[in-house]
């Protein structure tokens, strides 16, 4: 199998898929051409090695992968696009885009294209992405290829379709829930007397602890908490404020808010 990849749409996420797979063992950046309407946008990346290009077609023609990473609202016209220059024998589609399901995207290309849904999250350009796949019939094949290329740059777990959007909240959104969890932890960390470049230092290593905490020995978040709270003691203290103001609670409703959000982010054009 040629190992070849097309990323239509080499916005955030679609360069930070790119740059985790040349990081990896298995591709490198010649193996990867991205396509831009505005090529002065990632020229940058032809320097690091990568194919750039404007022509979606001649990508998909010189790959076997085809990665859709382009904003809802454009997909109908890259697929309309592309689908003469596809081959359901010898091209994979793995679709990165929000709202849009495999059905979807089958009612423009064919129903014979292999065809799977991944949502990674921009950790990806650093190997740490947690990236949920599905395909519509269970294809495990076609499954085990995408687990190979996004297991190359941090977790993958298969999920059913209708859970997508979940993932997309939780996973893909979650990113920047804890980014800002770890900049308000920085802000506290300056008012009670660090400079802000040492606190957002502190509080970066101290979230990255807590994560390996739990992905190391499997245990429940509050076994883990149990373990740093005495009785009377500062930790608890903290913890107790935090939920009187609504941490968890705030938390809980912007994931909601988000997979809300992302369920209504795909239109078909023929639905205007």
């Amino acid at each position: 199998m040629s190992k070849n990849i097309a990323i239509i749409g080499a916005g955030n996420i679609g360069t930070a898929i790119a740059v985790g797979l040349a990081s990896s063992s298995k591709f490198s950046a010649a193996d990867i051409t991205l396509t831009r309407r505005r090529l002065p946008l990632i020229e940058s990346y032809r320097e690091k090695g990568f194919e750039i290009t404007s022509d979606n077609k001649k990508a998909v023609k010189n790959s076997s992968i085809i990665i859709l990473a382009v904003e809802p609202q454009q997909l109908d016209g890259v697929l309309h696009d592309i689908k003469a220059s596809l081959n359901n024998k010898s091209h994979t589609v793995i679709s990165v885009v929000s709202g849009v399901d495999i059905t979807q995207i089958e009612s423009i290309i064919g129903e014979k294209m292999r065809v799977v849904r991944a949502m990674p999250n921009t950790a990806i350009s650093i190997g740490e992405s947690m990236t949920c796949i599905c395909s519509k019939n269970g294809d495990r094949e076609t499954l085990e290829l995408a687990e190979t290329i996004f297991n190359t740059v941090g977790k993958t777990v298969t999920i059913m379709e209708e859970q997508m959007t979940a993932a997309t909240a939780l996973c893909a959104c979650g990113i920047a829930f804890f980014l800002r969890s770890i900049r308000a932890a920085s802000q506290g960390g300056t008012e009670i007397g660090f400079h802000a470049h040492e606190a957002l230092e502190m509080a970066a290593q101290t979230a990255k602890g807590a994560a390996s905490l739990l992905a190391d020995r499997d245990n429940h978040p509050e076994f883990e908490i149990d373990r740093v709270t005495t009785p009377r003691g500062c930790t608890i203290s903290g913890l107790n404020e935090m939920e009187h103001g609504g941490f968890s609670s705030a938390m809980i409703k912007g994931i909601l808010l988000s997979a809300n959000k992302a369920e209504g982010l795909y239109k078909k054009k023929s639905d205007d």
